[in-house]
Formats: C-alpha cells, structure tokens, sequence
C-alpha cells in the first residue's frame, strides 16, 4: 500500500513512461485560453492569465480533447508545468 501514493505521483508514472493524470483548465480572463497541467490547483500555471478554473481531467489513457497528443502534452508539463492551448469561439463551452 505504501506505492499507492507514488503510483499516483505524476513525476513517477512520467519516469516509468506511463501516461499521467492530465487536469484542465480555463482561464477566466482569457475565455479562450485553456491549459493542461499536472495538478488540481494548477499550481503551476501562468499568474498572468489567472485565475484559473479545474473544468477537467484526462484519466491515464484516455485521449485529450480536440485530437491533441499526449505526447506533446505530457512532456510540456513535466517540463513547463503546463501546456496552453486556444479553443475558437464556436467550440467555448
């Protein structure tokens, strides 16, 4: 039980090459702008379009929205912390 809460760390799962726990995010002062990151807070996020509202997540294996890869996805959090991205105005939710 004690490699329950490594299991669950993104950092470990990225080492081992599984595929993370993706949260997402809007911003409110950019309605358009979304992110990706790697924790519920958002902890690492751009302060300068906060705040930032969770609207998301994408459970290990499952695909991004909007045909967006994993694969871009995964090493910009690891690396960045987060990863934007820009919906139009037709798909706003």
């Amino acid at each position: 039980m004690a490699n329950a809460a490594a299991d669950n760390d993104n950092n470990v799962a990225l080492e081992r090459g599984t595929e993370m726990r993706i949260f997402i995010f809007k911003s409110e002062l950019r309605p358009d702008l979304r992110a990706f990151g790697g924790d519920l807070v958002g902890s690492q996020l751009p302060k300068q379009f906060s705040p930032w509202h969770a609207v998301g997540a994408i459970a290990p294996g499952q695909a991004p929205p909007h045909g967006l890869s994993r694969d871009v996805i995964e090493p910009a959090i690891k690396t960045q912390g987060f990863q934007l991205w820009r919906i139009s105005k037709k798909e706003e939710v």
